[in-house]
């Protein structure tokens, strides 16, 4: 039996983002973020963090920085909620990366390695990159437009498209979790936009 997943970019969506973090002191999640995440586990949703981690390839942080502060975003969930973490360290002009996203690769991993039901799966996340991931992947997707995200104020014409392209908009991890649960059981599910 396959599994149904969600898959959350990590940095703007579930928690506040502090570029090429390496020090753990400095994560601080979303206020939502732990009482989404149970609801969505409760539903038997498999869940899964996809990031690229350019500063491990620019040399301004470790592999092993980038999983400390993982640890600690998961402490601040305050539960076991998290099933693996995917993660690109490349930078976007490496010519032999394949797995940044929007690359579908790693999604592709994650199901081959957790027997997921990708269609029946959703992608939330805050850039362009995340929703065209999702989309490539087969999965459902979710732009979050977050009151803590630092795109907030700067939005350009990557976030228009992420709008038009992304099956649903929402303001906060709750949101998009009342979304996910609505529209899980649907087929087919309609492309509805819903503006925070």
């Amino acid at each position: 039996m396959k599994h149904r997943a969600v898959f959350f970019d990590r940095d703007d969506t579930l928690m506040v983002n502090v570029p090429y973090l390496g020090d753990p002191t400095k994560v601080e999640i979303f206020p939502e973020a732990a009482l989404a995440m149970h609801a969505l586990k409760t539903a038997d949703f498999w869940l899964f963090v996809v990031s690229n981690q350019s500063g491990v390839g620019r040399g301004l942080i470790t592999r092993n920085q980038v999983f400390a502060v993982n640890v600690e975003l998961e402490r601040q969930l305050g539960g076991d909620y998290i099933c693996a973490f995917f993660h690109s360290f490349a930078t976007p002009d490496d010519p032999y990366a394949t797995d940044r996203k929007p690359s579908p690769e790693l999604l592709l991993k994650a199901a081959d390695m957790h027997n997921l039901d990708l269609p029946q799966s959703f992608f939330v996340g805050d850039r362009l990159s995340d929703i065209e991931c999702g989309l490539a992947a087969g999965c459902r997707t979710v732009l979050l437009t977050h009151d803590k995200s630092s795109r907030k104020d700067k939005p350009d014409e990557e976030d228009n498209l992420a709008r038009e392209k992304a099956h649903y908009i929402a303001a906060n991890l709750m949101e998009a979790t009342q979304w996910i649960l609505q529209v899980s059981s649907s087929d087919p599910i309609p492309k509805t936009h819903e503006l925070p």
